[in-house]
């Protein structure tokens, strides 16, 4: 009889039938995300609730949320190996792990210890919802790029088309563009967040400045202050700004789409002969709504369709979209429709979006 103790350890690391649970499950957040369009509730940054008893520390909340992915990640692929007796992975599956890890410690260590000027409190709700999202995500992505060959009810295997790929020319170009795209991707958007940044910290020193003129005060005196906290304004329209309010969400997807490429050149232990069949038998996922245009252009191009990778860009995309357009209503209403007029939220030329 299965206990308890033997299904939770099924997870750490994920076993062929805890992974495929897990896939199976995350591919279908982007329903959930109904929500966030009906519910104007996001207790977080510009919208955090003031002095909430359950407000989680605003830089704490972050760093840690945002560590659970690479963390995990990393331990999956120094326990996995050993356990299962898989030889030296191949080198874009090394690669993608290594594009994963870098995202994240940009978004867990950079941003929140060493860049940002202040981070407003979250919600413990919001906060344990985001670490939950990150365990998933890096719960999928590990146990693909360490070789489980997800099976998809009504597809073709990827392990099969996997071997495919090795002969096409134009084929092992996808990672190389996907590799190109998510430089790309990270460069701007790390380049948006730094603007953002800098003019909320020229926003405060001048406000300080001005405090200090109008109360005879010294400037440093008002720096030792948090100063920066809840200091928002609206870019000008230029750079990275000229035509959306959030450049670094949309540069966020484009990194992620360019991992799904890289990660079409994931291949499955099975096929590259790392351990044993009898090892993998993963069961069959079946593949959400959305999600099973992607395998059908997968199977007609003889592609191997990364699924994880796939599954975060979408989730990536549904969570953030809404939250890019109340952003976008928030400064209309912070800063007056003239300030945004021209710009929508994260798509350029969709004004709704």
């Amino acid at each position: 009889m299965t206990s308890i103790f033997d299904i939770v350890k099924s997870f750490f690391p994920p076993t062929p039938w805890a992974y495929s649970w897990q896939l199976g499950i995350f591919q279908w957040f982007p329903a959930a995300t109904v929500l966030q369009w009906l519910v104007r509730y996001h207790p977080a940054g510009k919208f955090s609730l003031h002095n909430s008893v359950l407000n989680v520390n605003g830089r704490f909340a972050w760093c840690v949320m945002e560590l659970v992915g690479p963390v995990q990640l990393l331990y999956i692929l120094a326990t996995f190996p050993a356990e299962f007796k898989i030889a030296e992975l191949p080198f874009w599956n090394k690669v993608t792990a290594a594009l994963y890890v870098i995202h994240y410690i940009n978004r867990s260590i950079v941003n929140p210890l060493f860049v940002a000027p202040s981070i407003s409190p979250a919600r413990i709700e919001l906060f344990l919802f985001a670490c939950l999202f990150n365990w998933f995500n890096s719960a999928c992505i590990s146990g693909w790029i360490v070789g489980y060959d997800t099976q998809l009810a009504g597809y073709e295997s990827n392990g099969a088309l996997s071997i495919d790929l090795l002969e096409s020319p134009w084929k092992k170009a996808i990672p190389w563009v996907g590799l190109s795209l998510f430089a790309y991707g990270l460069i701007n958007n790390i380049s948006a967040e730094r603007t953002l940044w800098s003019l909320r910290r020229e926003e405060a020193l001048r406000r300080a400045a001005k405090k200090s003129d109008d109360t005879d005060k010294d400037v440093s005196e008002a720096g030792n202050q948090n100063i920066y906290h809840k200091v928002y304004v609206i870019p000008p329209p230029s750079g990275l700004f000229r035509w959306i309010l959030y450049p670094h969400y949309a540069f966020e997807w484009l990194e992620w789409i360019g991992f799904a490429l890289v990660g079409i050149s994931v291949y499955p232990a099975r096929s590259m002969g790392l351990f044993q069949e009898e090892t993998l038998s993963t069961p069959a996922i079946t593949l959400a709504p959305w999600i099973r245009p992607f395998a059908s252009l997968a199977n007609r191009l003889q592609i191997p369709l990364p699924l994880p990778a796939l599954v975060f860009v979408l989730n990536d995309i549904f969570t953030m979209m809404p939250q890019a357009r109340r952003g976008r209503e928030w400064y209309s209403q912070k800063f007056g429709k003239d300030a945004v007029a021209g710009r929508s939220a994260a798509i350029p030329g969709v004004a709704f979006l």
